[in-house]
């Protein structure tokens, strides 16, 4: 994925004109790197929750127990990008993040799995609130 690529996802994330075909693993992960490394004025720990929830909102989804908004997800993902940023040098791109991040076991959309079991993961409880792992921890806590 290229700078302009992240950039556009990222920007239609935030204008909640990305479509919702296109909000895929690989999207949110671009997203998140890209309001780190290019948005000092957004927080993502503190602003992608609400951002994520309009963003669901606008292309006709619902944030639910069973549905949309994740925090356990969105927490952990959050986590694991900082990671990856903080083992990279300064000054680095979107796309070379983003690069980085994809040649790590988070290119997986299954990586949670290998930390919570399936049960916890998807509880209406780990959707509310951060729910710690129950299969293996999470190497950067």
């Amino acid at each position: 994925m290229t700078d302009q690529e992240i950039e556009r996802i990222a920007l239609g994330f935030c204008a909640r004109t990305l479509s919702k075909q296109e909000w895929t693993h690989r999207a949110h992960f671009s997203t998140a790197l890209w309001l780190m490394l290019r948005r000092p004025d957004v927080a993502p720990e503190r602003d992608m929750p609400e951002m994520i929830r309009a963003y669901n909102e606008s292309v006709g989804g619902v944030n639910s127990d069973s549905a949309g908004y994740h925090e356990t997800i969105t927490v952990a993902s959050l986590k694991a990008a900082r990671a990856v940023l903080a083992g990279l040098p300064g000054g680095i791109s979107p796309a070379e993040a983003f690069a980085a991040l994809m040649r790590s076991p988070m290119a997986d959309k299954d990586w949670l799995f290998v930390h919570w079991s399936r049960e916890r993961l998807m509880s209406a409880d780990a959707r509310r609130a951060w729910v710690e792992p129950d299969l293996k921890p999470l190497p950067w806590t």
